[in-house]
């Protein structure tokens, strides 16, 4: 939050809650990618390849490319970036893959868990204590897990997979030495030629429907932003709001999810919706031990300022 920022500005929150509803209904953008002929590699393959040039152009709004230059001209920093990016794309991929082959409701759980997986990340990683809500809400999402594996009758691989790799990925963009649109661009830049050449091979077989007709270009293109504009948003609206707020808001995105994927008709049996109940329980406890501390960091705060 910066310092002329008000808590809970009005435009901070509209701003973190559009970003989080651009991320939660965006298994409805892959879902009629995949009706119209895409693949899921093809998917990722364009948004590999549309995004450089949306986040090139914000990159140039915010007259950010001198940072960018330093940044592709510091082979440890762009090391860093390569490893974050080769995260994303793992996120990318599976979350395109699971949102066209009816596991949209297993992809949510991933994300309702990636905040307290961010939680125990933090523990372990940078010692930050865990109170006793934290560690509650923890406990209770790894019930809800232990139901879902037991739902399934498998372990939710996809979920976990995209926990992990998206508290990786913020892990290491906590310990790069770049703004969050400068990382941006660079990641994309890193997966362009992947991208690229994977569209390229597919033209030459045929096997491009982003190339086929005016229709799939469009389909295609709308990835770039579709990938680019929530992450902007995010990091516009993560400067300006408290961490308490931005934790109630980020719930939305996974919910918008499984919302999706009750609408494309996923089984949902009576252990799953006991396996969410456990994760729903532990993001709102999540939420209120967030809150909790932010207004005992704020009443200290302002304790500290009367007695100077």
């Amino acid at each position: 939050m910066t310092a002329a920022a008000a808590p809970n500005d009005p435009r901070a929150v509209a701003t973190a809650i559009a970003c989080y509803s651009l991320w939660g209904l965006l298994p409805l953008l892959f879902m009629a990618m995949a009706a119209h002929g895409f693949g899921a590699p093809e998917i990722l393959a364009h948004r590999a390849v549309w995004s450089v040039f949306v986040a090139g152009l914000f990159l140039l709004l915010a007259g950010q490319w001198g940072e960018a230059k330093r940044v592709l001209a510091t082979p440890r920093t762009l090391a860093w970036l390569a490893l974050s990016a080769a995260m994303i794309a793992t996120n990318w991929s599976l979350y395109v893959f699971a949102t066209t082959h009816h596991a949209t409701l297993e992809a949510s759980l991933g994300y309702y868990i990636n905040p307290l997986l961010n939680m125990a990340a933090g523990a372990v990683l940078f010692r930050e204590r865990i109170d006793r809500w934290s560690g509650l809400a923890i406990g209770l999402a790894a019930v809800g897990v232990v139901i879902q594996t037991i739902a399934l009758g498998h372990v939710p691989i996809i979920g976990l997979t995209l926990a992990v790799t998206f508290c990786a990925y913020a892990v290491i963009r906590k310990r790069v030495p770049a703004s969050a649109q400068t990382g941006l661009f660079v990641e994309c830049l890193v997966l362009l030629p992947i991208g690229a050449l994977f569209l390229a091979w597919l033209a030459t077989h045929g096997q491009a429907t982003g190339f086929a007709s005016p229709a799939g270009l469009a389909w295609a293109l709308v990835n770039g932003p579709a990938t680019v504009i929530p992450l902007v948003l995010f990091a516009w609206s993560a400067r300006r709001l408290p961490l308490s707020t931005l934790g109630f808001i980020q719930f939305l995105a996974p919910t918008l999810q499984f919302a999706c994927g009750v609408w494309a008709g996923e089984a949902l049996t009576p252990l799953r919706i006991v396996s969410f109940g456990f994760i729903w329980a532990g993001a709102s406890v999540f939420a209120i031990g967030a809150s909790m501390r932010s207004r005992a960091a704020r009443m200290s705060s302002r304790k500290f300022k009367a007695s100077q």
